[in-house]
């Protein structure tokens, strides 16, 4: 069954609301300063997309939320400090992301691939074996990834947009809350660009998605809020069109292509940053 709340912009908040609060966050490599006093309040039900040049430090942002690099101030979900955790027990509390290349078993099929996500903690020979039912929580990520017509092929074949549907759903079935997608749709076809949008606007509703993206196309369609970073720093942030709108934005973002440099990386993932 999939989600009915659609993401809009401020969030669906209500008692049991999850948000992330990110505040002065800064991370500096060898005495450069990636990511500059970043604050962000980021609410369930606000599909927020995360732009900016290349070297604003949207990605390395991602990875200090996430644990992957060292960084100081705050990060809290729905309270919880996440700051100083490491990457597993980040995830354990339910915040997940994705890298622009998809991390999924090739050799397993669809169906091994969520069993596994779904079972950290049963030994290898128990993720393994061949089950005479699959659980709720696992057919329900198949029909909001799509994926349903394909459980029993092997992730290898997949095309390169249905594997990061895959990844996504591997982020479901451990039931992360927070989702941190790094350029979801870099190299897809028009058709799997549309289809991962409306795969964000489904998992959106009831959960707080973050999606780093170049596409401006993709943005203006599916995003219902917008950031906007620039050395390190939040530039702008509000809806599509107030972003749009903004001079500074224009200026450094939309209206001019970036020559900026790539900004220092800690990992392989951040490269592209």
């Amino acid at each position: 069954m999939t989600n009915a709340t659609a993401p809009v912009f401020g969030g669906n908040a209500g008692m049991s609301s999850q948000y992330l609060e990110v505040r002065d966050l800064r991370v500096t490599f060898d005495g450069f300063t990636a990511v500059d006093g970043v604050d962000l309040t980021l609410m369930q039900g606000d599909l927020r997309f995360l732009i900016g040049p290349n070297g604003a430090g949207k990605t390395t942002l991602v990875d200090a939320i996430t644990g992957l690099v060292p960084a100081t101030g705050s990060v809290a979900k729905s309270g919880v400090e996440l700051i100083g955790k490491k990457v597993h027990k980040i995830a354990r509390l339910g915040v997940g992301r994705t890298f622009q290349t998809a991390s999924v078993f090739e050799q397993l099929s669809v169906l091994q691939n969520l069993d596994i996500a779904a079972g950290a903690g049963r030994s290898a020979l128990t993720l393994l074996r061949r089950r005479g039912s699959v659980s709720p929580q696992i057919e329900e990520a198949l029909e909001i990834t799509g994926l349903g017509h394909l459980r029993d092929k092997p992730a290898g074949i997949l095309a390169h947009g249905q594997k990061q549907w895959l990844e996504i759903g591997m982020l479901l079935v451990q039931n992360a809350d927070v989702l941190l997608l790094d350029e979801p749709v870099a190299g897809m076809s028009h058709d799997e660009r549309e289809e991962t949008g409306n795969l964000l606007r489904r998992i959106g509703g009831e959960r707080t998605v973050v999606v780093v993206e170049h596409d401006m196309d993709f943005m203006r369609a599916f995003a219902t809020s917008v950031t906007v970073l620039h050395a390190g720093k939040v530039l702008a942030e509000g809806t599509v069109e107030e972003v749009q709108a903004d001079p500074k934005v224009q200026q450094v973002y939309l209206g001019t292509a970036s020559a900026a440099e790539p900004e220092p990386t800690a990992t392989k993932e951040t490269e592209n940053a």
